[in-house]
């Protein structure tokens, strides 16, 4: 078995160990320019089209990570080979982490207390109520759904929104774009959890930044291009969005000219909501290329059509 592995960044030596340590009776290959070796499955994180030349036995393609547009618009696929994503993998907790925190800033308002600090203003705020702070999650795959848990364990009222119906105990779901505008109406926060896709790309933006609730914060960590940057900058300005934690964006790095850089109402990170786990990926994978081997279904393939 020959697992051809690629990802640009300096962490592909621990990718390739943590593999080797994971599916020991595979032999597995860095790829380089010129490299010719067929190869049985290929894990990868943004190749270059040139990857993927002259792999003609590929029986799956494994993308070291949950998004998946990457590898979908820049690599020609090899056709009929499924395409299979990480789930999870060490991501969830961190998500809820993360999502968590922002929320419980604004519910809280340190992000309003930072600001005094800045002025050395000492003034108290009336607490807030869950019930007066309904969080809307949109996107409910595995990861929006683990979000939305960790929301209820919180106390707080969760609205869910999907492509697609779904049932989840305690949250109140909509789905489609009939049941958009009624979701985000009802969501004084709203957590971006999509994927990026060609129904999703541009979806906040100045219509759908208008159904949410005067004073609403926004949490996006699925992708920069499911926001319209300037529609967010006008809803900020305005006041209708009162705060916005950006943990991904358009372009990355975000350029130093980019006015987010210094939005008194923009809390941002560089893309680091949730950091694949090297250990855990690699198991996963390993798992799922021994149930291929054996003729098994796996989870996490992805449909081209949907993008996701």
């Amino acid at each position: 078995m020959r697992v051809l592995l690629y990802t640009p960044s300096k962490s592909v030596a621990e990718w390739r160990d943590g593999l080797a340590a994971a599916l020991p009776e595979a032999e597995i290959r860095i790829w380089e320019p010129g490299l010719a070796w067929a190869a049985d499955y290929a894990a990868l994180w943004y190749p270059a089209d040139e990857v993927l030349a002259g792999q003609n036995r590929l029986k799956a393609i494994f993308n070291l990570g949950a998004g998946v547009e990457a590898l979908l618009k820049r690599v020609r696929l090899p056709p009929g080979v499924p395409v299979v994503r990480l789930e999870d993998a060490g991501m969830a907790r961190q998500m809820d982490e993360y999502v968590g925190w922002a929320v419980l800033r604004y519910f809280r308002q340190f992000d309003v207390y930072g600001g005094q600090q800045a002025r050395a203003e000492w003034t108290v705020h009336r607490p807030r109520k869950h019930e007066d702070f309904p969080v809307g999650v949109m996107g409910l795959g595995v990861l929006g759904t683990h979000i939305a848990r960790a929301l209820l364990a919180l106390g707080f009222p969760v609205l869910g929104w999907s492509r697609s119906p779904k049932v989840l105990p305690g949250v109140i779901c909509h789905a489609g774009p009939a049941g958009l505008d009624a979701f985000l109406a009802g969501s004084r926060a709203l957590v971006l959890i999509l994927p990026h896709t060609p129904d999703t790309e541009g979806i906040i933006n100045r219509r759908t930044l208008a159904r949410l609730p005067v004073g609403a914060y926004l949490v996006n960590v699925a992708r920069g291009g499911i926001v319209v940057d300037e529609d967010l900058l006008a809803a900020l300005g305005s006041g209708h969005v009162a705060g916005a934690t950006l943990d991904v964006f358009r372009e990355e790095p975000l350029p130093p000219a980019h006015p987010y850089w210094r939005h008194p109402k923009v809390f941002l990170t560089p893309h680091c909501s949730a950091v694949t786990l090297v250990d855990v990926s690699t198991a996963q994978v390993a798992d799922k290329i021994r149930r291929l081997e054996r003729g098994q279904p796996v989870t996490g393939v992805v449909d081209p059509g949907r993008g996701y």
